[in-house]
């Protein structure tokens, strides 16, 4: 699962006319599922952003999480982040889930996040949807959650290497 997040001062999400989120200080999460992502990615990225220290402190260093400022989230679902340019001129989606499956997982991610305390606002799953930002800083982080498995992974195969 990947989510590309953006640190705004105001962002919102238009379908059709409708204004369906829009958010003051906060973060914008672009979210992308994969074809084998579960719930263990969405519960991974849910608690990494909430706590990622990416905000400013009275000192102006980012040093301050999403819980502390009491800043809002904004998603929008976003199958593209899975896109592959390796070949050819146009993206491959072959990496992102099928509908079903990352509406649900979209959805499980959107429950999570609300059942954390979070402010929370969204697009429409599956929509084309309009995004308007004022990104603060900027500040643009990708977070995912395959990576940071396979990060683990890889240190805990390093620390079992050397202790041989």
């Amino acid at each position: 699962m990947r989510a590309l997040l953006q640190r705004v001062l105001r962002a919102d999400i238009t379908v059709d006319g409708v204004v369906t989120g829009a958010i003051g200080p906060g973060l914008l999460v672009f979210l992308g599922v994969g074809r084998e992502d579960t719930e263990r990615d969405v519960s991974y990225l849910v608690d990494k952003i909430l706590h990622l220290r990416i905000f400013p402190d009275e000192k102006g260093k980012m040093n301050r999480n999403l819980r502390e400022t009491s800043n809002a989230i904004l998603v929008a679902s976003q199958f593209t982040l899975y896109g592959s340019t390796a070949k050819g001129r146009r993206p491959n989606f072959d990496q992102a889930a099928p509908p079903d499956l990352a509406r649900r997982l979209y959805e499980c991610f959107l429950e999570q996040a609300q059942a954390a305390g979070v402010k929370l606002h969204c697009g429409v799953f599956q929509a084309h949807m309009l995004v308007s930002l004022v990104n603060d800083g900027p500040v643009t982080i990708l977070l995912d959650s395959v990576e940071a498995t396979k990060e683990k992974l890889d240190k805990l195969k390093l620390k079992t290497d050397s202790s041989n």
